[in-house]
């Protein structure tokens, strides 16, 4: 069994790991409600829109995080603009600061000497990189999906059922929508580290994809999406390890084909019950 244990007794494989599992529970607990709400093209814009804000504390030599942070707080506050200044509607406001910020985020890049390393880490991650200090801010992070997640548990629910009950209730749907994209946001911009821009959808979408198949109950869904990612992030890293293949890369794979697998299983266990509770023909 040296070959499942020795990757994970050096260190940065070990920071990696822990560091995975933490994207993952708050991968998990914003990924449900993107998939409950269908909001995955927002999940993919805010990912690509942190590159100009990455981009530029790159080149200043800030922090990324701050830069990304900056950057997504923009798009989602843009994204509020448009809908309630310019009457567009939420998809067409994603698509148009979706494409301006990449947009955005390319000019800096490519008038910015020797970046190719760079954007490669911004694209793609570098979860073996992952430090003392990254893990904190990522345990601080999931701290605070999950708290937010619990605490605007019944206004999302309401929003999500019906905006019009939810403001009866008094539940306010437009703050439980900004709950969410807040959400979202925070989830993107913490992971971005370990999976890169281009990937965190991924880890996103996934495992609550996966874990859908089998629960409606969203608490459920949360906690088997979190499973669902946390085992990506081990079988991710361990195949990576003895297949020389990027880690941030191989992890997105990995959840990505367990969303396939929970979806054939799910449909065979579906045809299995069906195939039992059709009647037997009697033959004559």
């Amino acid at each position: 069994m040296s070959w499942l244990t020795d990757p994970f007794s050096l260190d940065f494989v070990m920071r990696a790991l822990w560091g995975g599992l933490l994207v993952a529970v708050l991968c998990a607990v914003a990924g449900t409600w993107v998939i409950v709400r269908g909001m995955a093209f927002l999940g993919e814009a805010l990912a690509h829109g942190m590159l100009p804000g990455v981009a530029l504390a790159t080149v200043a030599g800030v922090p990324v995080l701050f830069g990304a942070a900056a950057s997504a707080i923009v798009m989602s506050l843009g994204i509020g603009a448009l809908q309630r200044r310019a009457k567009l509607s939420y998809d067409t406001s994603i698509g148009l600061l979706f494409v301006g910020m990449l947009a955005l985020g390319v000019i800096v890049i490519s008038h910015a000497g020797s970046f190719a390393t760079d954007a490669t880490a911004i694209l793609f991650g570098d979860i073996l990189a992952v430090g003392a200090d990254d893990l904190v801010v990522l345990a601080i992070a999931a701290a605070i999906g999950v708290a937010t997640a619990v605490l605007a548990h019944r206004a999302l629910v309401a929003a999500a059922v019906d905006e019009r009950v939810a403001t009866v209730l008094g539940l306010r749907p437009r703050i439980a929508q900004t709950v969410l994209v807040g959400l979202v946001t925070l989830a993107v911009v913490a992971s971005y580290q370990a999976v890169g821009s281009l990937l965190v959808v991924g880890l996103l979408v996934a495992p609550a994809v996966a874990a859908r198949q089998w629960t409606a109950r969203i608490p459920t869904t949360m906690l088997l999406a979190a499973v669902v990612g946390s085992a990506a992030v081990a079988v991710g890293l361990l195949v990576s390890w003895h297949a020389a293949t990027a880690a941030g890369a191989t992890i997105a794979a990995t959840a990505i084909a367990g969303a396939g697998l929970s979806w054939v299983l799910r449909a065979t266990v579906d045809a299995v019950r069906r195939r039992a509770a059709s009647p037997i023909p009697l033959s004559v």
